[in-house]
């Protein structure tokens, strides 16, 4: 089965493409029914279709596909998962067996729609700014953002926020003289505080001196605020141009205060009142941890350091808990509003994303970590964000809802991903929850073409005898967003997967281990999340340990009998990586690096959270074609040159000969072309893959036993460490007490035949 094709028609990977025809018997299976589904995967080669799609009747509401049996000559269809007939509307009239519709069609399995209703108001950018920075950080992140204008639409709104020791919110209504209101840093606003004090809000629309008919639409009186680019970006520009740093005087001993919670509360709640339920972006340019008010992850003083995993854990942190809370008071609200919150953030300290986490992993925002606003990672990763695609519109949807419909063969445990429940109860919710569960409908309010999410199943058959032979179980994923150009489009994938008896071998050849690994990848983390790590650990050992009792193929109390097949083969190494992986083992990444790194598993395709989760190790030397090798210490050899992906980093290592021939200068001599295209060809192969990749992934190019060589022996399996013997030969000995791959599968293999039953 090729797993890609699919993945490539329909933007779907699942776990299993044969499924367990009993409760009973997904469960043995270990891993649970899931895929993995990118709603707005890009797929030029069938446009949107204008018109309606056709739905089935109140409460099913599932959308017409090819697996609806049709009666042509009655003008009926019938309904794959609630079996209600329905009539077809009168413009399908003409309707015959050989002249379908192309959502009857086999091969449009996924179908966009163009919906006749267009959102009233552009889309909405809110950028909110920090000014205590250094004077070469703030103008790096001022020419960024005026550079940032000519990349957006000319008819988006825009509005600006700047905070430091105080919070201002500029009007751009004023040419001649600009104009703020200016809150407190370090007091809590409400929404309704907020619309009182800015005289917007719903309660706006019918007083006296209300907009005039020619301004934008439901606005609600934040027009002096929130302009269209094409009217304001003069006056914008001069007051990013004439932007100071902050004029609080700080102490050598003291941080900036800095009021991050009462700039993003502000936000927050002219938007909600504003703006509702239109696209909007909240985006957060932030230089160092917020320092007073609401949200406050460290105090002034110096002499109290930032939080750290170990004080999390024990509750340590004064600050972490209240700050916490406030964001994700905030986090429900911009999403229940439509709105997404992207973070920026340009500190070589921590900035406190581990307490704002929820605000971007809850909206289906952008978060990008940086040493400083001056770096090209901050600069390319904020332009990409804004990327247009072939037809000039942003290559983004917004305010987006992900509904799921099954057969009732199947309940929905729920989802692990950028959105939150929409609180959609029906009966196919699962009792069992996993990630955002309780729910059959999510809302995600940005969607890229590469945001992905996790939906996870449960089989509810109980006994076998109910499915009939060659039955199918069907799910349909519809996603409704608002496109940047302003009108709203429906996605509709319906997925149909064989049932089969638990003991037949289809199920295991059915078993796509990529998808899979990256599914309870998700599981783990998520679980990470609330749980302590040990226990996830054990867990995910657990779980490999089942998996391969139930499908290997082995004698009792006889480890070297242990084969797995060919659909299960790589799996056990992919959850070796995971276990070793930054995501679980959080010793050397501060909390800020963990929610970031977290982040990205949570919203990316299965490629690029495999790359993730086992980075990928390309070899090139004198003897062939690059090629790639194996993620082990026996790889690192003195005359090849390795290019490391981890998606976050991508690094290029010199062995200690190339290294030494380099610093010598033979590649500027003629004779020597061979070494010169040697260095070269890792160089541009890294290029293609820095220009697609969000965010920028960290550019390193090292040597053989340098400093930042670090960055690729953290991750290589140590088969050659200073306790073991090299069996392959070659290769550089790790200085780790962590096991090996060859160790760990053997404690695999032995396990799982001694707890055979």
């Amino acid at each position: 089965m090729d797993f890609e094709a699919i993945e490539d028609q329909d933007g779907v990977r699942c776990s299993w493409n044969v499924l367990p025809n009993t409760r009973i018997e997904a469960t043995r299976s270990v891993v649970p029914v899931s895929a993995l589904y990118t709603p707005l995967k890009e797929r030029p080669e069938q446009p949107p279709i204008r018109y309606e799609p056709v739905m089935c009747k109140v409460p099913c509401r599932a959308v017409l596909n090819p697996y609806c049996q049709i009666d042509v000559r009655g003008k009926l269809w019938i309904c794959p998962f609630c079996l209600q007939r329905n009539q077809f509307p009168p413009h399908y009239k003409d309707i015959s067996a050989h002249n379908l519709p192309p959502e009857l069609l086999p091969r449009f399995t996924t179908i966009e729609y163009e919906l006749p209703r267009r959102s009233p108001i552009p889309p909405v950018f809110m950028f909110v700014v920090d000014t205590c920075l250094e004077e070469d950080e703030l103008k790096a992140l001022k020419d960024s953002l005026i550079l940032s204008l000519s990349l957006l639409p000319p008819h988006a709104l825009v509005g600006l926020i700047t905070y430091g020791t105080m919070v201002q919110l500029h009007e751009l209504g004023h040419q001649e003289c600009p104009k703020a209101y200016v809150f407190r840093g370090a007091k809590d606003y409400n929404v309704k505080q907020i619309q009182e004090m800015l005289g917007i809000g719903s309660s706006v629309r019918n007083q006296a001196g209300a907009p005039a008919a020619n301004a934008p639409q439901q606005a609600f009186g934040a027009e002096r605020f929130v302009q269209p680019v094409e009217q304001c970006e003069f006056t914008l520009t001069g007051i990013l141009e004439q932007l100071q740093r902050d004029p609080w005087p700080v102490a050598a001993d003291r941080r900036a205060l800095r009021s991050t919670g009462a700039a993003m509360a502000v936000a927050v709640g002219m938007m909600e009142s504003a703006f509702p339920n239109a696209g909007g972006r909240i985006m957060l340019f932030c230089g160092g941890p917020a320092t007073q008010g609401p949200g406050m992850v460290v105090g002034a003083e110096l002499k109290e350091p930032m939080r750290s995993h170990h004080d999390i854990d024990k509750e340590a942190d004064r600050h972490y808990r209240k700050a916490v809370k406030f964001y994700e008071a905030l986090a429900r609200r911009a999403s229940a509003a439509g709105h997404a919150v992207d973070v920026f953030s340009g500190c070589l300290d921590q900035v406190g994303l581990a307490e704002m986490k929820s605000m971007v992993n809850w909206t289906g925002g952008s978060m990008v970590l940086t040493d400083s606003f001056v770096t090209a990672i901050f600069k390319q990763s904020f332009q990409r964000v804004l990327d247009k695609d072939e037809a000039g519109d942003l290559q983004m949807g917004f305010n987006a809802t992900l509904e799921v419909q099954t057969t009732k063969e199947l309940k929905v445990c729920g989802m692990i991903g950028p959105g939150v429940s929409a609180g959609k109860k029906s009966a196919m919710v699962s009792d069992t929850e996993i990630g955002v569960g309780g729910t059959t409908a999510w809302r995600l309010p940005a969607v890229t073409a590469r945001t992905t999410v996790g939906v996870f199943f449960e089989v509810a058959n109980q006994q076998s005898q109910a499915l009939q032979p060659g039955s199918r179980g069907l799910v349909q994923f519809s996603t409704t967003y608002q496109h940047a150009r302003g009108d709203y489009r429906m996605r509709v994938t319906t997925i149909a997967r064989s049932w089969a008896e638990g003991a037949s071998p289809d199920i295991p050849a059915s078993f796509d281990q990529e998808a899979a690994a990256v599914l309870m990848a998700r599981i783990a983390v998520f679980k990470a999340e609330a749980e302590e790590v040990g226990d996830v650990l054990r867990w995910l050992d657990r779980m490999l340990i089942r998996l391969c009792q139930k499908f290997g193929d082995y004698r009792r109390d006889d480890p070297a009998s242990f084969r797995l097949g060919p659909s299960f083969s790589i799996y056990p190494q992919f959850m070796y990586h995971l276990r070793r992986s930054q995501f679980l083992q959080v010793f050397n990444s501060s909390p800020d690096e963990t929610a970031f790194y977290r982040h990205c598993l949570f919203r990316e395709d299965t490629t690029n959270s495999l790359t993730m989760i086992q980075p990928s190790l390309m070899s090139y030397g004198f003897e062939g074609a690059p090629a790639p090798v194996l993620l082990d210490s026996v790889s690192m050899k003195p005359d090849v040159i390795l290019m490391l992906d981890t998606f976050f980093h991508i690094l290029i290592w010199h062995g200690e000969t190339i290294a030494e021939w380099r610093k010598a200068g033979y590649h500027e001599q003629p004779e020597y072309e061979n070494l010169k295209l040697l260095l070269e060809a890792p160089v541009v192969d890294t290029q293609s893959l820095l220009v697609e990749r969000m965010p920028v992934p960290r550019y390193i190019v090292c040597d053989q036993n340098g400093s930042q060589a670090r960055f690729l022996v953290s991750k290589l399996n140590p088969s050659t460490s200073y306790s073991s013997t090299n069996q392959y030969g070659g290769g550089e000995a790790v200085l780790t007490d962590d096991v090996n791959v060859s160790t760990f599968l053997s404690a695999l293999s032995g396990l799982a035949v001694k707890n055979a039953s």
